[in-house]
């Protein structure tokens, strides 16, 4: 059994669908800890309900502001806990230096778009759908893909479709996108990379 741990920034809906599907679609590994960069994230109390250990880190007020000082000590915790594949799972932050090397190919993270499309630095979260929105594509959704140096760029594990409807806002896509997508292929893909490496 694989050891996960997931990296978290607000509410947590993708770490309850992967909670949700332990056991069932995913098999291969369980989730053994999270961690924030955002103290009052609700996906902590998440974890906590489940019985998951949680730890925050903050770029700011726990590293000085120092993006490499903040990779390391998030490895260093994924170390300590023994984490075998780290899940991104809604994490506002770039990681790179030491954490990459240490889980290359080990990284899963879930993009609110069909990579390549609206990806890359700067589009999270609402901006994404929005830009979807803007460019007036009839179909977006969801892609599940390891993570590398390259914002957005690693390998795609799992896509899903999602469609466009009439009189949709971002807030509305993005609800959308996460119940028939990422909620979907985010425990499917954390399978793939754990079983794999069985």
């Amino acid at each position: 059994m694989k050891r996960i741990g997931v990296l978290i920034s607000g509410g947590g809906t993708n770490l309850q669908a992967l909670i949700d599907k332990q056991g069932t679609v995913l098999k291969s590994g369980e989730i053994v800890c999270v961690c924030s960069n955002n103290s009052k994230a609700y996906g902590l109390e998440r974890a906590k309900n489940a019985g998951i250990a949680t730890k925050v880190i903050r770029k700011n007020a726990d590293c000085g502001g120092d993006n490499d000082e903040f990779n390391r000590q998030i490895c260093a915790y994924m170390k300590e806990m023994d984490v075998d594949v780290i899940v991104l799972a809604g994490f506002l932050a770039i990681l790179g230096g030491d954490l990459l090397k240490e889980y290359a190919n080990k990284i899963v993270n879930i993009h609110p778009s069909l990579i390549p499309s609206f990806c890359g630095d700067g589009f999270y979260g609402l901006k994404v759908h929005q830009a979807a929105l803007d460019y007036g594509v009839k179909v977006t959704g969801a892609t599940a893909h390891l993570v590398n140096e390259i914002t957005d760029g690693g390998r795609i594990l799992l896509q899903k479709a999602v469609y466009i409807e009439d009189g949709d806002t971002p807030e509305i896509l993005q609800k959308r996108v996460m119940e028939q997508a990422e909620w979907i292929i985010l425990p499917q893909a954390v399978e793939l990379v754990c079983a794999d490496m069985v």
